[in-house]
């Protein structure tokens, strides 16, 4: 669980914080410091001295710690088997104390709605703060590092003129930071949900996530044993002493407008902590809850631009911090000195030290950070999720951070998730992602779609034996649905002169020829086509010669629902009138009835990603003063018009999806917020999908890249205007697919970038979880390619002895 160094200021004190008068000292001339500050004394803190000490006897390490050596703000941190072993290697003394100490235990309880599920095989090891602190109090001690207590560290410019090396270990509210906030350039993001650490005096047999639904809404509870588990669990490493009683962590926690409601915010201390332990009581068995100076907060989640400025360094929640619902505040700090004392060893100088240790640490931060975002933010909208199948919302609750897959939880615990499967509906042996779905009156097989991926081969917009090969052979490749890539419903609303089209009768013609390859040669897969108009991201060369760059020759006029270029240098498009809006809305219908005759199966109405319709849903590119500009209201009018005339032509048994942008990842842009509204808006006019995607509106964007990142926001969408969704975005593997899938996040994946890579991707995707029914099926030419071929000879005989010299 994270934590911070000491108290929290008090409000307004975050702005008062001293500021340097001076530059660090230069870093790049030591080879070895041996004067060291550290700033703190969390666990990050002493254990980066204890360490540096240890490596290096001769250096002089002081710690500062504003508070007294037994004052500790949460009750029992969690750390990894991973960063175990890095203590282990680093400081056996250290790791032989952790080890005594160290509760463990492997299930994880999900209770809701007066229902336990349990799921074992998750591997935990929690101590309690305050016996960490000592351990490593003793540590440093025992090495000569000297600590002072109940003292405030000196101005972080004068350490770093008169220290070698400053360590600033000082927590989430750091005033180092702060300090040197024009170098640093911290992001703090305060997020939805109200928290408060508490403790129970009994130990509870698994880490327990306990749902309540109250007259205020839903609150949660977050608990796990730190100090010798109860009679019934598996016994302590060694025998409990008196200072150790048992103990649990308990965490609750809840919306802001929850926590209002339900008057918190004007309780006392002891009042509101009684009042938690009334609401959980059943968790709980009727005992009570205690604080130690325990306030309610909210989480931030703390990005630094760097970590280091000449020889002052960032560590642990003062350079980065991670949602305590993943356990990861302790562990990041710890791993964090561990990697600074390793690079401190390696490298020449300072300077290419601290370089090394960010280098080396940011990935893993940065990773563990999307992990703990994901996760927060499933807690912050729990409510979307507290109707769905017990089991279900059990298995979404354990996956929700995306690091726990379908896969390994299977490893952990087989019976529990082959009873969420069956729950969900899965046939024996059936993986989630291999059942049917049906839309309208087409039934897909499996619940993968080939995402429609611009080719920019087509020839006057007829689509020729490259789009055939191409199309055909993912049709082969398993997946219940391919789709086309925008094809475009004028000459003017191609991207580029190789964007394929619907607008001839030619056109038309030559896709029949490749959905009649596809129905004939690979019978139970789908295709659909995806129509859509460039707007003002028209006339450019194809992405291989400069993606949304302009043609050098050759334009066409451009047109939009404002007079905007896509970026600076583009063509400014003209605003579309009255009357070209009417011709655009007859252009996509008379697309959609030349898509009826080449025999499509699903056709999706492109409003997203800046083209022409999703020019109009957003407020940074639809800046209209007339019916079709302003309110969201009045910005969905076009893209509904242009729906209801494609929905009209197309036959009234096939199904029509409408892919957007939830978010155009840029200020005063399309929210998430409004993308359940423009959904809700599309479904009651009747799509029978939302292809949700993001961003791509605006050039100037600034996407949060991650795992499957755009998931959450279909998964907003499915829960909050109650219409099925394909997520899409960075989902890359098959255990991905059946993970979303079971847990409700989606109806459908697409997957674009492994369906290049490996056109057969679902056939694989079936081969390797060992899976053969109606949900895929091998070409009958292509069966002997059903099994991995065999590699080279891999049990030989391993050697028995190991001679010395």
């Amino acid at each position: 669980m994270s934590s911070t160094n000491g108290t929290a200021p008090p409000p307004g004190a975050r702005g008062t914080a001293r500021r340097a008068t001076a530059d660090p000292r230069p870093a790049g001339g030591t080879t070895r410091p041996l004067r060291v500050a550290v700033i703190g004394g969390g666990p990050g803190g002493l254990y980066a001295a204890a360490l540096l000490k240890r490596l290096d006897p001769a250096r002089e390490i002081t710690v500062w710690e504003r508070n007294s050596p037994d004052d500790t703000f949460g009750f029992g941190v969690v750390l990894s088997d991973e960063t175990l072993g890095g203590i282990e290697h680093a400081d056996p003394v250290v790791y032989a104390a952790l080890r005594r100490d160290f509760v463990r235990w492997d299930d994880i309880d999900i209770v809701h709605r007066g229902v336990r599920h349990t799921s074992g095989g998750h591997g935990f090891a929690a101590l309690g703060r305050r016996r960490l602190l000592q351990i490593l109090h003793e540590r440093c001690r025992s090495l000569g590092v000297e600590l002072r207590f109940r003292a405030e560290a000196p101005d972080p410019a004068r350490l770093a003129r008169t220290y070698d090396l400053v360590v600033a270990a000082d927590g989430v509210h750091s005033t180092t930071r702060e300090a040197f906030a024009d170098v640093f350039r911290p992001r703090i993001t305060a997020h939805r949900c109200r928290y408060v650490w508490l403790a129970a005096d009994f130990a509870f047999d698994a880490f327990r996530f306990e749902i309540a639904e109250t007259e205020h809404g839903v609150m949660q509870l977050h608990g796990y044993p730190y100090s010798r588990p109860s009679p019934d669990h598996a016994p302590s490493a060694r025998p409990p002493g008196p200072r150790d009683p048992c103990a649990s962590t308990v965490i609750v926690e809840m919306r802001e407008e929850v926590w209002r409601a339900a008057g918190f915010d004007e309780m006392p201390e002891s009042e509101s902590v009684e009042r938690c332990a009334k609401i959980f009581a059943d968790a709980l068995g009727g005992r009570p809850l205690k604080s130690n100076n325990s306030a309610w907060t909210t989480f931030r989640t703390v990005v630094n631009e760097r970590w280091s400025h000449g020889n002052v360094v960032l560590l642990g929640d003062a350079a980065h911090t991670a949602h305590f619902s993943i356990g990861s505040g302790t562990k990041l700090a710890v791993e964090d000195a561990l990697a600074l004392a390793a690079c401190l060893r390696e490298h020449a100088s300072l300077e290419k030290a601290l370089t090394a240790y960010e280098t080396e640490r940011r990935p893993v931060v940065a990773s563990t950070q999307r992990a703990a975002r994901a996760s927060l933010e499933w807690f912050e909208n729990l409510d979307l999720y507290v109707g769905q199948p017990p089991r279900r919302f059990a298995f979404n609750l354990l996956t929700r951070s995306r690091r726990v897959t379908h896969d390994n939880l299977r490893l952990r615990d087989t019976r529990f998730t082959e009873a969420a499967e069956r729950e969900f509906g899965c046939p024996p042996g059936t993986p989630p992602m291999f059942t049917p779905f049906r839309l309208r009156g087409l039934t897909l097989r499996n619940r993968v779609v080939v995402s429609p991926m611009d080719m920019y081969s087509a020839v006057d917009g007829v689509p020729g034996d490259f789009h055939l090969v191409h199309l055909g052979a993912r049709a082969l490749g398993g997946a219940g649905l391919v789709m086309t890539e925008m094809v475009c419903v004028s000459p003017e609303g191609r991207i580029t002169p190789g964007c394929a089209g619907l607008y001839t009768g030619r056109q038309a013609e030559a896709w029949r020829r490749i959905t009649d390859f596809v129905h004939a040669q690979a019978p139970g897969t789908a295709i659909g086509v995806q129509l859509g108009h460039s707007g003002r991201k028209g006339s450019t060369k194809p992405m291989w010669e400069g993606m949304d760059e302009p043609l050098d020759d050759g334009n066409w006029p451009l047109v939009a629902a404002s007079p905007l270029p896509y970026k600076p240098g583009s063509q400014v498009p003209r605003a579309l009138s009255r009357a070209q809006l009417t011709d655009i809305r007859e252009q996509f219908a008379a697309a959609a009835v030349r898509a009826a005759r080449a025999g499509f199966d699903l056709l999706e109405l492109h409003c997203a990603h800046g083209y022409l319709l999703s020019g109009f849903l957003s407020p940074l590119t639809n800046h209209r003063t007339d019916a079709y500009g302003g309110s969201p209201q009045k910005r969905l009018r076009f893209p509904l018009e242009v729906f209801d005339a494609v929905r009209e032509a197309w036959p009234g048994d096939r199904p029509m999806t409408v892919r957007i942008s939830a978010t155009d990842w840029a200020e005063g842009g399309t929210t998430a917020e409004d993308a359940v509204t423009i959904a809700r808006a599309f479904a009651a006019h009747g799509a029978d999908a939302i292809d949700v995607s993001t961003g791509q509106v605006v050039a100037d964007e600034t996407p949060e890249f991650g795992r499957s990142y755009q998931t959450p926001f279909a998964d907003r969408v499915r829960h909050e205007a109650g219409v099925p969704v394909i997520a899409v975005g960075a989902i890359s593997s098959w255990d991905d697919v059946n993970s979303l899938i079971l847990a409700g996040r989606t109806d459908l994946c697409a997957l674009a970038r492994p369906h290049l890579y490996d056109p057969h991707w679902t056939l694989h995707a079936a081969a390797e979880q060992g899976y053969e029914g109606p949900g895929v099926a091998w070409p009958a030419p292509y069966r002997a390619g059903s099994r991995r071929p065999r590699t080279g000879r891999t049990d030989a005989p391993r050697p028995r002895l190991a001679l010395g010299d």
